[in-house]
């Protein structure tokens, strides 16, 4: 990437109170999405406060979902009017019939997913504490246990890529993923590649260095960012961009806002739009993502996607769960 050219000054006011909330607009021209991550079984509870260390109390409220960064952001994206085909491993319990029916329901196109005899469904319990949490600050606590086998560039390697429009890669397994990237890229080298780097992993690297590879959007969270030391977003995005070839980068920065830095470095930013209450945090991450892909497919100039994306993330906190986000 080329020396910084300009910034944008973060304290800019905010938009017009007419744009708060807007969502992307339907697509004049439906572009096909091919999704590669997780999907998971997620159990919510909800509490009064945080529970302490050998302490026990009363759920106020339970609730089963299907989680997975990927499958969320393909489940706004259909919601969007995007048509989505989701490619990772399932298991064959119960878990894995509640996940593929889930996405099925939402019109998600399976039949690229593999599954797996014998193993068991990731399963994510979450706690949301209504005193100090979600109706708050918007914390949650999640306990992950996965037992089931990431999908490997072979399997990939099965996934009709003719019929597809734009990928999306989860930022895991990076050794295999780095090899399904390679594989778009020669194979349809027209096509637009997104890759979310949720957490620092063991040869992450793989994933935003790719020889002669272009990424055309990079979604790195804050959580990735602080954990390498990151104080400052619009640091952290300068320093990264040396190590990356993507096109775009993205750095949503929590109740601040998000960030953008173009292959021209020019820095943007566009402040949080959150809801009227905090009811739940859990995938705004995820309605992030899908909600900016949704604007570089309609072509918004990069300062509208960081508008875009803020207020779908921002909507998506306003309640529980993210289904309808998507709708309006």
């Amino acid at each position: 990437m080329a020396p910084p050219t300009s910034t944008v000054d973060p304290h800019q006011p905010d938009i017009h109170p007419q744009q708060r909330r807007q969502r992307p607009p339907k697509p004049d021209h439906a572009a096909r999405i091919l999704g590669v991550g997780i999907a998971t079984l997620d159990i919510i509870h909800q509490v009064e406060r945080y529970p302490a260390e050998d302490d026990k109390v009363r759920a106020l409220s339970q609730r089963r979902l299907r989680g997975g960064n990927c499958a969320n952001t393909l489940a706004v994206l259909s919601e969007l009017g995007h048509p989505c085909r989701w490619v990772g491993t399932l298991a064959d319990d119960n878990g894995a019939a509640f996940i593929r029916q889930d996405l099925s329901a939402r019109g998600i196109d399976l039949s690229a997913a593999k599954t797996i005899p014998g193993s068991a469904t990731p399963t994510s319990y979450i706690t949301l504490s209504r005193a100090t949490g979600s109706r708050a600050t918007g914390s949650r606590t999640i306990v992950h246990h996965r037992d089931l086998p990431e999908l490997t560039a072979a399997d990939f390697a099965r996934a009709d890529l003719s019929t597809v429009d734009w990928v999306h890669f989860e930022g895991r397994n990076p050794s295999e993923t780095a090899r399904m990237i390679r594989r778009v890229a020669t194979e349809r080298p027209d096509l637009p590649i997104s890759v979310e780097l949720e957490k620092p992993r063991p040869g992450i690297e793989a994933l935003y260095q790719l020889p002669e590879t272009a990424i055309s959007l990079l979604i790195v969270a804050r959580a990735f960012a602080e954990q390498q030391g990151a104080h400052d977003p619009k640091a952290f995005l300068q320093r990264f961009a040396d190590r990356s070839n993507a096109s775009l980068l993205l750095l949503p920065w929590g109740a601040e806002g998000a960030y953008a830095l173009t292959s021209e470095r020019e820095l943007l930013f566009a402040p949080a739009q959150p809801p009227a209450e905090i009811i739940d945090t859990i995938a705004a991450g995820d309605v992030f993502n899908a909600a900016a892909i949704a604007a570089l497919l309609d072509h918004q100039p990069i300062n509208q996607v960081l508008q875009t994306a803020n207020a779908l993330a921002g909507h998506s906190c306003g309640q529980l769960g993210i289904d309808g986000v998507g709708v309006g």
